[in-house]
């Protein structure tokens, strides 16, 4: 497999979507020699099979908002591949939503899918819609129009939906409850569920707690540990929240925090106090960060804004796609970063990686370090299955135990000549490899 030649024919086919070249072109290149010692795969034309989604769905959303004013959106759902298992991913509503970024995040979330050990496929879904600034009952119409359409296409053998950016349990509550009258069918369709219909413990909390855990086991290959380390965060919503509060419980210092609009820099760190305040702030009236700086002295409010300039030990980026550029990088690493972990999405462009990877840092990509959200979602589809509730110990234990078998394949497929972990090589191989086993064994389909 020559991976330039398959990505040049993917850009000529698909001109307009460079998120999700972006997406392709960094696993493509690092699985080339991995992919090179099977012959069998490019005889199948294995790596176009799987590059190219399984289903593409489009489709209008017509709601009415409080005016009486008849609102359309569009709606989406990528089933990208199923060789492991029911195709799972989230839903994302926000206004930057298009067919590129969600073919980039199923084509992601197939191989971090595949890195959980669980039996999920990959796929994801989501509306230019924006909850932001509405109303619960516009909310509502809008999540139940959505499902008018998206209810055909979903199920719990499948494809199994969750939240994202824009989605959090109000709106799979909603969701959940459109799809449960269309289908007369109470199973476990959707995950990231009310604790009181079949929700799993520890799920809001897993992909900031996993990143968190991902984080320690790459400290530990240097012998280190949080304790006493400066942490910058981005973003403000569910992963960072989570991310802080774990980085707090191992005794690190968090002391950024961001949104759309600019960042907050604490010189004392966001302790757990101030960490409740945020969350209250966010969550219950979703308010805007820069209202911390205003309730707390000394905190500095840079808007427009994203913190990588501020000095610390460590960056973890858990906001949105390519938040972090090679610029920020270079700085960074100017102000001694030793690690970065992402909680989002493909936050970090080409040039940030390689500039991370140039410089010898631990550096490890959303696809294994961000992997605890969707782990824990499998495990409540199993929760589901069995009708059974775990306790918050008994899930914890499973995501943490979780995390570490990932740390542990990106080290045995990552570890360079020089002993260096290439953490990207590593989980798109450990992924990759997965999936092509088992699309080669079910033929052609």
């Amino acid at each position: 497999m020559i991976a330039s030649k398959v990505i040049e024919d993917l850009k000529s086919r698909f001109p307009n979507e460079p998120e999700y070249i972006q997406a392709v072109s960094e696993v493509l290149g690092s699985i080339e020699e991995e992919y090179n010692k099977h012959p069998e795969f490019e005889k199948a034309n294995l790596v176009e099979r799987l590059c190219i989604p399984d289903r593409i769905v489009s489709f209008r959303v017509t709601w009415t908002d409080d005016q009486g004013k008849v609102r359309t959106n569009m709606g989406y759902r990528i089933q990208h591949n199923n060789a492991i298992g029911p195709y799972k991913g989230g839903v994302r509503f926000h206004a930057s939503v298009n067919q590129s970024i969600l073919k980039f995040l199923a084509f992601e979330q197939t191989f971090k899918n595949s890195l959980t050990t669980l039996p999920m496929g990959g796929a994801k879904g989501g509306s230019d819609f924006s909850p932001r600034g509405k109303s619960n009952a516009e909310v509502m119409r809008f999540c139940q129009a959505f499902m008018l359409e998206l209810t055909r296409h979903i199920g719990p053998e499948l494809d199994v939906p969750a939240g994202d950016i824009g989605v959090g349990g109000r709106e799979v509550g909603f969701m959940f409850g459109m799809y449960k009258k269309l289908t007369r069918d109470f199973s476990g369709t959707f995950t990231g569920k009310g604790r009181e219909f079949g929700g799993s413990l520890i799920r809001p909390e897993a992909t900031g707690y996993g990143n968190i855990y991902f984080l320690k086991e790459m400290l530990k290959t240097r012998g280190m540990d949080l304790k006493g380390k400066k942490v910058l965060i981005s973003g403000s919503g569910n992963v960072a929240q989570y991310t802080a509060e774990k980085v707090l419980q191992e005794g690190g210092i968090v002391m950024t925090m961001s949104d759309s609009d600019g960042y907050v820099y604490d010189p004392d760190g966001i302790d757990r106090e101030k960490l409740d305040f945020i969350m209250e702030l966010k969550n219950l009236y979703r308010g805007r960060i820069r209202e911390y700086a205003e309730k707390y002295p000394g905190v500095k409010y840079v808007a427009g804004a994203r913190p990588w300039g501020e000095k610390a030990d460590i960056a973890t980026p858990c906001a949105t796609q390519n938040e972090l550029n090679g610029d920020d990088a270079k700085t960074l690493l100017a102000n001694g970063i030793i690690a970065v972990s992402e909680g989002a999405n493909m936050p970090s462009t080409p040039e940030a990686i390689e500039a991370f990877q140039a410089a010898k840092i631990l550096y490890c990509p959303g696809k294994a370090s961000n992997a605890g959200g969707v782990s824990v979602s499998g495990l409540e589809m199993s929760q589901n299955a069995q009708h059974l509730s775990w306790t918050a110990a008994e899930v914890d234990a499973k995501l943490l135990q979780i995390m570490q078998s990932i740390h542990s394949d990106c080290v045995k497929y990552g570890t360079e000549p020089d002993g260096y972990i290439n953490y990207v090589k590593g989980a798109n191989v450990a992924g990759f490899m997965k999936v092509a086993k088992a699309m080669m064994a079910q033929g052609l389909v």
